[in-house]
């Protein structure tokens, strides 16, 4: 049974365009909110929304007058020799705000702004007092925009990150004051303003540190190490827990860096982007513009579902003269007492004119919108549907304790790509049956049984199948789900024309199709030629198709019963998935087993932590099952169930027989990383081969499904039944740079029930031939959580 369903929807309806952008402006120069005419001057001119600063240039002045009064203090009193620490001083408290220190008042427009937290403020500065002011200011800040109405603001990112210059004492003190901010603002939204990585060039806003006359100076690094930012990010966030209110307004560089660190930022809660006139270039007729990369990297953030928005910063439309404009109009008799009413051209003409930054006040935002307009058109996995179940957890289904909803097999089968492939392997199966000329289990027919038919797809496509071949066939349809049973018994009259023997009943309990009965004898069973079903799950035998299709395998012909599937293979990955991690932590704080639980999702914004190396793919295999499994492991399965085998095997659990034993599986992968990182659990994907030729021209060919990232595209593409599955870890596992992760992983089983248990080791190199452990998780387990047998 597929999982981790899509809804049904016609491939042919999809908008022929992405999302429309939101288009944002913030101006470091603006001391107050817009006028109503500025703000409506800017929506006309295609700005959907405006920052505001919390507090103006009078506050910044008071300030850093109390900071730097108090500085001066302590370097007088150590000149004098009265004093050697700050200690002997008191600390400086900010005073509260005056009216003459913002123009933030609430209003019924206020909750239209983002508002801005002084960029001056330095909450990592190595001095202590600064480091208390910043934090001061910050709150103070806080608490006055949770006042006015305002519901998301932007933090000023560290200005420097752990590995420079001490930076990890100022960063734990930013990630602390980041907290204790979440706390304070508990009904607002924050973004911590953080560059890619640390361009060299980039300018530096003044700061309150710049005061401090015994910090030394940042020098430009020769070297830039471009993962310190997103360390410094990772660091804040895990300090907060991975709080739901926390979001990243992420500055676009001048020079993009590596695909790796770009795939890293798309997996984090990017809620801004933000666009410094730096980033822009002219092109030939001297209009701004976006390189190539810059506009594949912006194409690629609008896939996700809750797409970041677009912050131009100090470029677009200028409204300093707007107010202005309208007063000398105004003088002459035009009408400007609504926002609406904009003077014409010929108004405007002779009045004063506010001076643009650019060519004309809206080229940056004109390019923006064309830059909309450029979108690659949405593909078939990109439906609003699909998109809706981004990053979107799902608990695996019971396929075998619980009967499924009518829904939610409608779900699966709004797939046709699976059984396109599923109808292609039954045509290949019956057209080598009669060209090999293989005996039947009945005489003139190939017997043909659907087991957990649902409510009748693959029904329907062997029926077809026979009917493109020509090859007579006998259909039975075997389902335990009392309610499916109904839906397929009117199936076979209204669609199948009564061709199909429906049976009700667990297939594992299944005798056979019925040859024959008589009332001495009672009935006689015969043998299936060909077994179809589709019981995979997301990782493959996540939902016990191997324990299913055991229990039925008695009624297969031998030797030449086919099974559709005949083999599947588990495949994972190490990833980073920052949002999923802290929507599992949030549901955890109810739910004792959300971190137990193995969850389907539509996994979208993630980030592969290992790279592919000569012999280590990204992407590795766990283990396989194959169908039929060998008859004398079968008779030992039987043998263990009545008790014949004492013990059961090594992998038996206290008390079981064994008997499912030979379903358990271990593996041990190593996955190579390059750079350092944080890993948040296991991607797991399937392989399965449907139908394997046996003719001597084509041995060997394969008609296949996967959900495998590498081949899903020459697999089956477009195929949307299975969603992938997410092992999480409890906690975020950081690794340095050139670490190989090794992941062991098992399939448990005690004859009643299935689980998964994983563990996750990183090691690093110190030598030619030493390795030294440096992270590693718990012992992971689904048991509490395990599928029923």
């Amino acid at each position: 049974m597929a999982s981790g369903g899509t809804g049904s929807f016609d491939p042919l309806v999809v908008a022929a365009q992405r999302p429309n952008f939101q288009i944002g402006q913030h101006d470091s120069r603006r001391q107050a909110p817009l006028s109503d005419l500025q703000y409506g001057y800017l929506l006309n001119q295609g700005i959907n929304f405006v920052t505001t600063p919390i507090t103006n240039e009078n506050f910044r002045k008071r300030v850093f007058a109390l900071v730097e009064k108090h500085l001066s203090l302590l370097r007088d009193s150590e000149k004098s020799g009265t004093t050697t620490s700050t200690s002997a001083l008191a600390e400086p408290v900010l005073p509260p705000l005056t009216p003459e220190d913002t123009s933030v008042f609430p209003s019924a427009s206020v909750n239209t702004y983002t508002g801005f937290i002084s960029p001056w403020i330095d909450l990592a500065s190595p001095n202590p007092i600064i480091a208390s002011i910043s934090r001061q200011v910050l709150n103070l800040e806080i608490n006055y925009a949770n006042f006015t109405g305002l519901r998301s603001l932007v933090l000023p990112g560290p200005l420097r990150d752990a590995s420079k210059n001490g930076g990890n004492q100022g960063l734990a003190q930013y990630s602390r004051a980041v907290r204790e901010a979440l706390t304070v603002g508990s009904r607002l939204t924050f973004l911590v303003h953080m560059p890619m990585y640390r361009e060299p060039g980039a300018e530096q806003t003044e700061s309150l540190s710049s005061l401090d006359k015994n910090l030394p100076s940042q020098e430009a690094e020769k070297d830039v190490d471009i993962y310190t930012s997103w360390d410094s990010w990772n660091h804040i966030r895990g300090i907060c827990d991975y709080n739901l209110r926390l979001f990243v307004a992420l500055q676009m560089p001048r020079k993009l860096p590596e695909k790796n660190l770009q795939d890293r930022w798309f997996a984090e809660p990017l809620h801004y982007l933000t666009l410094c006139p730096q980033v822009f270039q002219k092109n030939q007729s001297g209009y701004p513009s976006l390189t190539k990369h810059h506009q594949q990297l912006i194409f690629d953030y609008m896939r996700l579902k809750n797409y970041p928005w677009l912050l131009l910063c100090d470029v677009g439309p200028d409204v300093s003269g707007i107010d202005t404009l309208a007063g000398s109009l105004a003088d002459k008799g035009v009408d400007t007492s609504s926002k609406d009413q904009f003077p014409s051209l010929s108004e405007a003409q002779n009045a004063p004119q506010p001076s643009f930054s650019t060519k004309a006040p809206s080229d940056h935002v004109d390019y923006i919108k064309w830059l909309e307009s450029q979108q690659p058109p949405l593909t078939y996995l990109e439906s609003d549907t699909l998109t809706s179940f981004q990053d979107w957890l799902q608990s695996p289904l019971q396929p075998l304790s619980d009967n499924l909803e009518s829904a939610t097999y409608e779900v699966f089968e709004g797939d046709p790509v699976k059984y396109e492939q599923y109808e292609f392997a039954c045509i290949e199966a019956l057209s080598e049956w009669k060209e090999l000329k293989k005996p039947t289990s009945k005489e003139g027919v190939v017997v043909i049984a659907v087991a957990g038919s649902g409510r009748g797809p693959l029904v329907t496509r062997a029926l077809r199948a026979a009917e493109a071949t020509g090859v007579a066939v006998e259909v039975w349809a075997v389902e335990k789900n009392p309610n499916a049973y109904v839906y397929l018994l009117r199936m076979n009259e209204t669609v199948w024309e009564g061709k199909v023997n429906v049976v009700k009943t667990d297939m594992r309990a299944w005798k056979g199709p019925v040859i024959s009965s008589t009332a001495e004898t009672g009935p006689v069973y015969g043998k299936v030629d060909i077994l179809i079903s589709e019981l995979l799950g997301s990782f493959g035998d996540n939902e016990l198709s191997p324990e299913c299709l055991d229990g039925i395998q008695h009624v297969m012909a031998k030797p030449h019963g086919i099974s559709i599937p005949s083999a599947y293979t588990a495949h994972f990955s190490p990833i980073a998935t920052p949002k999923l991690y802290a929507d599992i932590l949030s549901r955890s704080a109810t739910d004792e087993i959300a971190f137990d639980t193995p969850w389907v999702v539509h996994l979208y914004a993630l980030h592969f932590v290992s790279q592919k190396v000569p012999g280590h793919a990204r992407i590795q295999e766990a283990w396989e099952f194959t169908h039929p499994i060998p008859e004398d492991t079968l008779q030992s399965v039987e043998a263990k169930r009545s008790g014949g085998v004492v013990g059961g095997g090594g992998g038996s659990m206290a008390g079981a027989a064994g008997a499912n034993d030979h379903n358990s599986r271990y593996c041990h992968r190593t996955f190579v990383c390059p750079t350092r990182g944080v890993m948040h659990g296991l991607a797991g994907y399937f392989e399965s081969t449907l139908y394997e030729s046996q003719t001597e021209v084509t041995r060997g060919q394969k008609v296949e499904i996967s959900t495998h990232p590498d081949y899903i595209e020459q697999k089956s593409k477009d195929m949307i039944s299975w969603f992938p599955i997410f092992f999480p870890l409890k906690k975020p596992l950081y690794f340095p740079g050139d670490t190989e992760l090794e992941i062991s992983m098992w399939r448990q089983t005690d004859d009643t029930k299935v689980w998964y248990e994983w563990l996750v080791e990183a090691w690093t190199w110190v030598g030619p031939s030493s390795r030294i452990k440096v992270a590693s998780s718990e012992l992971c387990s689904s048991r509490k959580v395990a599928c029923l047998m």
